[in-house]
Parts: structure tokens; C-alpha cells; sequence
């Protein structure tokens, strides 16, 4: 028997940084985002025997694949996790409850290994589609209803392109949090403005309102720099002089930033532009489309 799987990634809009404990168990955190066409994708095969030992199967052999680099900022091995668990519980179609708890077990056993980060990767990756996520002692996720114009609007002038530099998020969160703990202001004052702008990206999003749109990205992205200088560097800096005197108008680090993927919003009719303004630099460009499905499981045979 072989079951298959599959995760999506996510781009997150608004929000990123509240989704961790140390800050939402008190403080309450939103993340805004929505999930791509681009899939940790794993296989799982349940090697059947001859009857010698009691029907008991021969073996197990588990892979994996991604086009994607890890430390992407796309949540990819929180992805890997979800897909992962949905193997081992071998549950076809698994219905909204059961992508819940597979995402809550996801978080769970990256706790366990001690990764210090947030819930809404996983939440992301099992539920698919645009959402607005709530994180205090519990996770609540409400689907954004985005119109197919708003959609479309979207898909024309986000350009989304990975570095070239992964980045590990465990270092930027040991000095972000410690500076939160330590109560610098510019720090504080930046979680809370991040959770303001996924609170107003949701409206937004509902509405159509597509330059306010770009503006809240730039917005983000201004507060994610005041966390910590180590949420940017020289090459993201440049990249982003590449890209807006290309036409972009607006852009974030995706994730934890340090690295891994940028999100760029752009004027209308700039979208090529702004690709070969970025792949000219050195800059892979990552061509998606916006995915609703999340976690998809199936048995073959």
C-alpha cells in the first residue's frame, strides 16, 4: 500500500512574530496569510510480505521532496511536519478537525525538539487558503473570504523571490525575544504594531482594497525591522533597491526575515519588470499561484 501527501507553503501578509507563546499567551496575537502552489510532497509505502511473519508488513520506506530551500521563510519544515504526521496517521481526506489536530501536533513536536517559534506555519499548511489566524492559550482560524478579483489583482503584482541566503530563524527569535524580555521599547511597541497590521490586513483583504494592501506589506515590513537588526542585512537591502527602482512599490521579508524569501508588492504592470530587475541581481524568482486546498492525503492501492 502507499499513501501520499502533500503540504503547501505559505506567504504570511501580517502579523508574523505575534504567533509565539512568549508574546501571544499574554499579549494575544493575529497573523494573516495564505497558502501557494508550491508542496512538501511525501510518500509512504507499507512493503507487504510473503505470510511468513504473521502478516506483519516487511517494511516501511518514507520520502520526501520540495522544490523549495529550506530556510526559505515559507514555513517549509513546519510543512514537512504536517505532511509527516498526516503519513503516519494514514487518514484519507482528512476533514477540517483532523488538519487541526495534525497542525497542533506539528507545533507540539517542534516544541519538543525545542525550535523556538510560532503556530502559524503549521495551522497555514493544514488549512490551505487565506486566513486569519488569532493566538492566545488557544489557536483560532477564520477563512478570509477574498473575492476572485481581489485574487487575480494579487497574483499579477506580488512577486515572491528567495535570496540566495537561508537564514536560521532560531537565532534572530533568541535575539528578538531576548530583547522583549529585556522590555526594549522599540521591540515591544514593534509586536504590537505587527499584530495591528494583521488585524487591519484582514479587512482589507475582504474589501479589495488592494493598495491598502501594499501599504500595510511596507508597513509590516518597517515594524519587522525594528525588532532586530538581525532581521535584515546587506543583501536583502539590496534587493530591495533592485526591485523598487524596478516597480516594486512595497515589500517584507517573509517569515523571520535574515534571509529566505521576500515578498515585493508592485505598481500595475510591473510584475516583469520587478522578476528581471530581481533575477538580474541574483535572485531566484518564485512564480506562484494562491492554493485552497492545505493538507491532501490519499491511498494508492
Amino acid at each position: 500500500m502507499i499513501i501520499t501527501s502533500r503540504a503547501p507553503v505559505r506567504i504570511d501578509f501580517a502579523g508574523a512574530w505575534t504567533d509565539v507563546n512568549i508574546f501571544s499567551r499574554g499579549a494575544g496575537g493575529a497573523v494573516v496569510n495564505a497558502t501557494i502552489d508550491r508542496y512538501v510532497e511525501g510518500r509512504l509505502e507499507i512493503i507487504e510480505n510473503d505470510g511468513a511473519r504473521g502478516g506483519q508488513p516487511e517494511g516501511i520506506k518514507v520520502s520526501y521532496q520540495c522544490d523549495l530551500p529550506s530556510g526559505s521563510g515559507l514555513g517549509t519544515s513546519s510543512a514537512l511536519n504536517v505532511c509527516w504526521l498526516s503519513l503516519v496517521q494514514s487518514q484519507v481526506a482528512p476533514d477540517q478537525g483532523a488538519k487541526v489536530r495534525i497542525a497542533d501536533l506539528a507545533y507540539k513536536l517542534e516544541e519538543i525538539l525545542g525550535i523556538l517559534g510560532g503556530k502559524q506555519d503549521q495551522y497555514a499548511s493544514a488549512l490551505g487558503g487565506f486566513n486569519y489566524f488569532t493566538f492566545g492559550e488557544e489557536v483560532e482560524s477564520e477563512r478570509i473570504r477574498v473575492s476572485e478579483e481581489m485574487i487575480e489583482n494579487l497574483e499579477r503584482r506580488l512577486v515572491l523571490c528567495y535570496t540566495g541566503k537561508s537564514r536560521l530563524s532560531s537565532n534572530i527569535h533568541e535575539n528578538v525575544w531576548g530583547a522583549f524580555r529585556r522590555g526594549v521599547p522599540e521591540t515591544v511597541n514593534a509586536l504590537y504594531y505587527l499584530r495591528n497590521c494583521a488585524i487591519r490586513m484582514k479587512k482589507v483583504l475582504e474589501d479589495g482594497l488592494i493598495d491598502e494592501f501594499g501599504e500595510l506589506i511596507g508597513q509590516s515590513w518597517k515594524h519587522q525591522k525594528a525588532l532586530d537588526a538581525s532581521v535584515t542585512n546587506e543583501t536583502i537591502e539590496t534587493l530591495f533597491e533592485v526591485a523598487l527602482e524596478g516597480g516594486a512599490l512595497q515589500g517584507k521579508a517573509c517569515g523571520a526575515g535574515g534571509g529566505g524569501c521576500l515578498l515585493f508588492f508592485t505598481a500595475p504592470g510591473k510584475h516583469s519588470a520587478v522578476c528581471d530587475a530581481l533575477s538580474t541581481a541574483g535572485a531566484r524568482v518564485i512564480p506562484f499561484q494562491f492554493e485552497f486546498e492545505g493538507l491532501q492525503v490519499n491511498h494508492e492501492g
